[in-house]
């Protein structure tokens, strides 16, 4: 079972302004700085690679080298996210910096850590919430609950847990697989995913900064858990072409990781950042969300076409 502990008190020192250091600048990370940034936080993020690091600049943040000097970088950061996942030999940021973090604590307002549904295991199609003792069944979703326990362990620090269903959004939306003819629908019978879009991660982990409870864990996905080749066949149907070739899960062939994602099946519940931070799902729907990343695809084509032909007169 997850272990869980008590909100701690909220005795941590305000900064001087927001700032928020993000350790590991991946997708959400990303969506969650520039949303941060236009409301004039100052965001950190840092990255291995150096055009990772030009992109987090271009992006108006803050590029940080990893691995840092750990305490130098969480001067004056109010607010930290995790989104570096646990490899086989274990939690790399703790290994890295526990030290560092807990000295952090009296100036850290806020720390999140991104987690995955997949510390449930494998529940049949049966529903979860946050109260479900973790059973997961992979490698990855152990090693993830190992990481939320660790994190858990710095009692100075305040801790939040967010384990995150299928994440998509711009840029992770099937159009293209399926414009490109990769796209297809692996039956498995009785499977069912939960999923989130992007935007409603954003709101959640910026509603949890504003109402901290340290110790929490949440849930996160939108409100309709689905088959997998449902979600394909609506976005072929709002493109208008023929749903994707269905395919039986034990003749499709997968990557490792994409077929242990397929091990897993259930159906997750989300009333926990609705009742406690009063988050309104902006995507609620798998068919909401793929239907205004539709419009919002097309849109861009037609300007892009626009563009295009305006340059084309000159």
């Amino acid at each position: 079972m997850t272990a869980m502990r008590p909100p701690l008190p909220t005795t941590h020192a305000p900064c001087a302004g927001k700032t928020l250091l993000a350790l590991g600048y991946g997708y959400t990370a990303a969506h969650l700085g520039r949303a941060l940034i236009a409301q004039g936080w100052r965001v950190l993020g840092t990255a291995r690679r150096q055009d990772t690091r030009a992109a987090i600049a271009a992006a108006g943040a803050t590029p940080v080298p990893w691995p840092c000097d750990m305490v130098r970088a969480l001067q004056g950061v109010s607010h930290l996210l995790v989104s570096a996942p646990p490899g086989a030999e274990g939690n790399p940021i703790l290994h890295h910096a526990r030290g560092a973090i807990v000295g952090a604590a009296r100036h850290l307002a806020w720390v999140g850590y991104l987690s995955t549904t997949g510390v449930y295991g494998d529940k049949a199609g049966d529903w979860v919430d946050e109260t479900t003792p973790a059973q997961p069944t992979s490698a990855r979703g152990k090693r993830r609950l190992q990481a939320e326990r660790d994190w858990l362990h710095l009692r100075e620090v305040p801790v939040h847990i967010f384990r995150l269903a299928g994440i998509y959004g711009p840029g992770r939306a099937p159009f293209a697989r399926i414009r490109a003819g990769t796209a297809r629908r692996i039956i498995k019978e009785g499977q069912v995913f939960s999923r989130i879009h992007i935007a409603d991660i954003v709101q959640v982990l910026e509603a949890s900064m504003a109402r901290p409870r340290p110790g929490r864990i949440y849930n996160l996905c939108d409100d309709t858990p689905a088959p997998p080749q449902d979600v394909l066949a609506y976005a072929a149907a709002l493109m208008g072409v023929p749903p994707p070739p269905a395919v039986a899960f034990e003749a499709a062939q997968m990557s490792p990781m994409a077929r242990a994602f397929y091990a897993d099946s259930k159906r997750v519940r989300n009333q926990r950042i609705k009742a406690e931070l009063g988050v309104v799902l902006r995507y609620p729907s798998y068919q909401s969300a793929l239907k205004a990343l539709w419009e919002q695809e097309q849109q861009d084509i037609s300007a892009d076409r626009g563009g295009s032909e305006a340059q084309g007169e000159n």
